[in-house]
């Protein structure tokens, strides 16, 4: 799809992957699956549902994507890892609007204290930021999906969206964050935010690619295939869900039962984004590749919504996920009064109390439709 966004208080132009989502009122009765949140329990894949660990009703993820630890991290002017507030006020805001899945993109370089990144906000400082976000949102009820959104090959600056995970650090950066968090059944690991290899070989297995970054500059590198680092995660002993995207910035899923990695612990879920403006955008394509990787495989949309400051689309997926037991998450919790837009982010909040944007009034009133 090739979109991107401005990374809003960087102080090094970077481009990323953008996406969003929003939503009304009207529900359909076929709607199924709660959004109540176990996240005390943990939660696993069984069959093609979540459930609470050791079993219960189906639970569907429903919520948010925070944005800005991906790039923050990289501001030597910054102070915090995060963009915007995320404290306990923060916190209860997006609980407010009756979600239970909060979903925090990381920048490889700043787990790993890597490559060049501001050393006050990386390493240590970042992975412990992050560890007591975490754990405030899991206190709040949540479950939390971790997704390496930026990372980048050798020696150069996670800045930007490359095709695939990097052989290079991405293995052990999954590695770490597994270790520090495979004692919290209710966190999710999003392996790589929106592949955009050529080939699902590749996808699967790794391969050498060839790319422009945003600097002008041809990189040939190794990445690292989703086997890869589903064994990375395990090799930790971790047995968290796992979700992957497909190709096309996670909006085909056309091979994905094909090329499904092997997992011991058989806790895969299909990872999907979909916006008006990018691939698998219309209910022909939902109902043909979609749908039926929902009949054996829990769904979750990690990002989703479209551009224009409407929610029409966002609408009409909401309510075709709903009746197909299909999770979803919305891009993206940061506000308008802190320089994001409607259509530039896109948005969800004019503020962190939580203030609807047009996106996000939709999303809020059909999630409260839901909880009703």
């Amino acid at each position: 799809m090739g979109r991107s966004r401005a990374a809003l208080a960087l102080g090094v132009c970077v481009v990323g992957a953008f996406a969003v989502l929003l939503s009304g009122p009207a529900v359909r009765a076929g709607a199924k699956s709660r959004a109540k949140s176990d996240a005390a329990v943990g939660i696993e894949v069984s069959g093609s549902h979540l459930t609470p660990l050791g079993g219960g009703p189906p639970i569907r993820l429903l919520g948010v994507d925070r944005s800005g630890t991906e790039y923050q991290c990289l501001n030597s002017r910054a102070k915090s890892v995060f963009f915007g507030p995320t404290n306990a006020a923060s916190i209860r805001a997006i609980k407010s609007w009756h979600t239970n899945a909060v979903r925090i993109p990381l920048n490889e370089d700043c787990w790993l204290g890597i490559n060049g990144a501001t050393p006050a906000l990386s390493g240590s400082h970042y992975r412990s930021a992050i560890e007591k976000y975490v754990s405030a949102l899991r206190a709040a009820g949540f479950y939390v999906i971790l997704d390496l959104h930026w990372a980048a090959p050798g020696s150069i600056l996670a800045v930007q969206e490359w095709p695939m995970a990097d052989a290079t650090h991405a293995p052990a950066f999954w590695r770490s964050v597994a270790q520090a968090f495979k004692g919290n059944r209710a966190v999710l690991f999003d392996l790589f935010n929106e592949p955009f290899v050529t080939s699902w070989s590749c996808w699967q297995s790794g391969c050498t690619t060839t790319f422009t970054d945003n600097t002008g500059d041809v990189v040939t590198y190794q990445t690292a295939g989703m086997q890869q680092l589903v064994d990375a995660v395990r090799s930790t002993g971790a047995a968290n869900p796992i979700i992957l995207g497909g190709l096309g910035y996670a909006s085909d899923e056309t091979q994905w039962a094909t090329h499904e990695p092997t997992d011991p612990d058989n806790q895969l879920i299909v990872g999907f984004h979909t916006y008006s403006f990018g691939g698998c955008n219309n209910e022909a394509c939902w109902d043909s590749t979609i749908s039926p990787l929902a009949q054996t495989t829990p769904v979750v949309t990690t990002e989703f919504g479209e551009s224009g400051c409407t929610d029409n689309y966002a609408l009409s997926y909401m309510d075709w996920a709903d009746t197909n037991d299909v999770s979803y998450l919305g891009w993206a919790w940061d506000a308008t009064d802190n320089g994001w837009s409607c259509s530039a982010g896109p948005s969800l909040i004019v503020n962190y109390a939580g203030k609807p944007t047009g996106y996000g009034a939709g999303l809020k009133s059909h999630l409260a439709a839901l909880a009703g």
